[in-house]
C-alpha cells in the first residue's frame, strides 16, 4: 500500500478564499520541490476548480463550504476540491470517479466550461465526481517521466 500524507481544508465557499487555497497548495507543492512553473499552474488550477464552486455551486442565499484534500505521495500531489463540502473519504473518491473527458457536455458540470478545459491543460490527470455535489480530483506528478513523457524526446539513430 502505497503511503501518503492527508490534509484536508474546508471554507466558506466566497471568492475572498481563493487566495487561501492558492497560498496552501503553493506551501505543500513548494515543500514537496515542485519547480515555480508546476507551482504557478497548480495555483491556477485549483483557483479555477474553486472559482468554479464559489460562482456555480450554490444559490444567492444559500451558505456553502468548499472541501479541499490534498493528497501528498512522494511521486505527485492529488487536489480534491469539493462542494457541499463533507469530509473526504479517499478511497471512496477514488473508486467512484472517472476521467474527465473534454468531449463530455460541459453542462452536466455546470457553467464553468473554461474552467475545467484549462485545469485539464494544466494537470497531469483529472477526475470528476458529480453524484453528490461535484469533486474534481487533480494530479500533478513531480517528474514528468512518471507520466510517459520522458520517451517523447528520444533520438533514434
Amino acid at each position: 500500500m502505497e503511503t501518503f500524507d492527508f490534509i484536508e481544508m474546508k471554507f466558506p465557499a466566497k471568492a475572498e478564499y481563493v487566495g487561501v487555497s492558492r497560498l496552501s497548495v503553493s506551501g505543500v507543492a513548494s515543500r514537496m520541490g515542485f519547480s515555480y512553473e508546476d507551482i504557478e499552474d497548480l495555483k491556477i488550477a485549483l483557483s479555477e476548480a474553486v472559482s468554479n464552486v464559489v460562482e456555480h455551486a450554490y444559490s444567492e442565499d444559500e451558505d456553502g463550504d468548499i472541501t479541499i484534500g490534498f493528497g501528498v505521495y512522494e511521486n505527485r500531489i492529488e487536489i480534491m476540491v469539493a462542494d457541499h463540502g463533507g469530509s473526504f473519504n479517499l478511497q471512496e473518491i477514488k473508486n467512484d470517479i472517472g476521467p474527465y473527458k473534454p468531449s463530455e457536455p460541459l453542462d452536466s458540470l455546470r457553467e464553468g466550461g473554461f474552467g475545467l478545459f484549462l485545469i485539464n491543460a494544466l494537470m497531469d490527470k483529472v477526475e470528476i465526481n458529480n453524484n453528490y455535489g461535484v469533486i474534481v480530483l487533480m494530479t500533478k506528478y513531480l517528474n514528468e517521466s512518471e507520466v510517459g513523457f520522458d520517451d517523447q524526446f528520444s533520438t533514434t539513430q
